[in-house]
């Protein structure tokens, strides 16, 4: 999707934005998952059966929901009005993790919450490093 825009604004600094925040989003949700050690609920649970059960690794936070809420908010800042197609999409991941029983209801809002902090600090956490801006001596 933020190809798709970043191509119909003819702004590709979208595109770079929107990759940067989910892949940042990514990786702190996945290393967060070694110490909290969280099993999926197809192991911890005999019932029901998952839908899907091609998932490895650990279900604490989800990462899916983590980059798609931090592709929904970084869009959102660039496209307001486009809010509801982004928060929706999200929301739809992020429901369909738990509906599949690959994750917790508590996973899905943990990597909720996780993709909003990154998607608000990562902007200006960028801007604070930048070095200042150097102006030309005054003749």
């Amino acid at each position: 999707m933020a190809v798709a825009l970043a191509l119909a604004t003819r702004r590709p600094v979208v595109a770079l934005l929107t990759a940067a925040t989910v892949w940042t989003a990514d990786l702190i949700a996945v290393g967060l998952k070694v110490p909290f050690d969280r099993p999926r609920p197809f192991i911890t649970e005999p019932q029901p059966k998952p839908l899907f059960i091609g998932v490895r690794g650990d279900s604490f936070p989800s990462a899916h929901a983590a980059t798609s809420f931090a592709a929904a908010v970084l869009l959102t800042s660039l496209f307001p009005r486009r809010w509801p197609l982004f928060f929706g999409l999200a929301v739809a991941i992020a429901f369909s993790r738990v509906y599949v029983g690959v994750h917790y209801p508590g996973d899905v809002l943990a990597g909720a919450a996780l993709g909003v902090l990154v998607a608000i600090a990562l902007p200006r956490l960028v801007i604070a490093l930048r070095p200042p801006r150097r102006t030309p001596p005054a003749d």
